[in-house]
């Protein structure tokens, strides 16, 4: 674990070769990521699994912005110490014009790193294009989201997710 003085950007740019023990080096999981986003022409820089977003988020290397709507993360669930930037608002899901200006005002450093978090890796690898286009240029999103894609008798948590992983989360 990183000083908690130091910002995810200081994690990166001075210990990029760091470590959780279990192999886990950061500049290598990014660049992987990054040559994936590169073969799949992602318009961002590359996708994580939960796993491996955790691992960052837990070398400091990496700030977690949720994007879910308010109501996702009150009654679904939320990463304890996350950042949240609604992507959309409401139940109705609709999409805020105004995103990018407030991660520009909550997360104002466009060279570090940003894990985005939704429901299932959709609506945060739309946030992860909307921020790449303004500028920030280390912006991942993390695959199969906080509770994965629907089975096959509609209902998630089976098929992937931040908590099928048993990943730290925490209800209100």
């Amino acid at each position: 674990m990183t000083d908690s003085t130091m910002t995810p950007n200081d994690a990166f740019s001075s210990n990029s070769s760091a470590s959780d023990g279990s192999g886990c080096d950061v500049a290598s999981l990014l660049s992987h990521a990054r040559e994936d986003a590169r073969q799949q022409q992602l318009p961002f820089a590359g996708s994580l699994t939960p796993v491996d977003a955790w691992r960052l988020v837990q070398l400091g290397a990496a700030t977690l912005v949720d994007v879910r709507t308010n109501e996702e993360r009150k009654f679904v669930g939320h990463v304890p110490d996350s950042q949240h930037v609604a992507w959309a608002t409401g139940t109705a899901l609709t999409r805020n014009p105004r995103f990018v200006k407030e991660f520009e005002s909550k997360l104002k450093e466009k060279a570090a790193v940003f894990l985005l978090l939704c429901r299932s890796g959709k609506r945060s690898a739309a946030a992860a294009e909307a921020l790449s286009k303004a500028g920030f240029v280390n912006v991942f999103n993390i695959t199969e989201g906080f509770e994965g894609e629907i089975n096959e008798t509609q209902q998630r948590g089976q098929l992937g997710g931040w908590r099928l992983h048993s990943l730290p989360w925490v209800q209100d």
